[in-house]
């Protein structure tokens, strides 16, 4: 997949401390599969290629306040961040991993349900011109799938890069991975390349 870096936006769902991090509130969750499909390692390299070719690069980020008063949990894994205490705004692990902290050129988009495909988010891409959202992170099922889903709802073009992209268990992965094919481009991180 050949990819225009002026009107694509690559979007990395979620790579923060809870969410992906060995000693995260949601390790036992997604921190397996992390590792077996070596998800940093190829997020890090997704997002410097990205940087390189000049395309924006968006992280979201889901955080609430210390008391949670803007935590609407109408969903058993909302309820679960609430009970493990976890997400917290200037918490150590609500901020993203190494190496994969945004650079200044990056833009952040914080939300507070479970797909990250926000107002905010949505504003960004029409302002820049966008029209390749390009996705990537964790959980394939649940932020990705969902933030995926809306752009594509919102008209925009959808790339999914497969590899870089996990949920708890691969047969999860999988089956999102087969949903999604229907609304989106499935594409991986040797198979995408930046126009120059």
């Amino acid at each position: 997949m050949n990819l225009d870096p002026e009107t694509t936006a690559l979007i990395a769902i979620h790579c923060q401390g809870d969410i992906i991090g060995a000693e995260g509130a949601f390790a036992d969750f997604f921190h397996r599969e992390v590792v077996n499909r070596d998800i940093v390692e190829k997020l890090w390299g997704l997002l410097d290629g990205a940087r390189s070719a000049g395309a924006t690069v968006i992280y979201t980020q889901i955080a609430y306040r210390p008391d949670y008063s803007d935590l609407n949990a109408n969903s058993p894994l909302l309820q679960l961040a609430r009970q493990r205490e976890s997400l917290k705004r200037g918490a150590k692990h609500t901020d993203f991993i190494e190496p994969l902290t945004p650079q200044a050129t990056d833009l952040v988009v914080t939300n507070q349900r479970v797909g990250g495909f926000t107002p905010e988010l949505a504003g960004i891409l029409a302002d820049r011109g966008i029209q390749t959202a390009l996705f990537a992170g964790v959980a394939t099922n649940i932020s990705v799938e969902s933030s995926a889903r809306a752009a594509s709802d919102h008209g925009y073009s959808v790339a999914i890069v497969e590899d870089a992209c996990s949920a708890a268990t691969r047969e999860t992965h999988a089956a999102s991975i087969e949903s999604l094919g229907l609304l989106a481009s499935i594409t991986t991180s040797s198979e995408l390349t930046w126009q120059r």
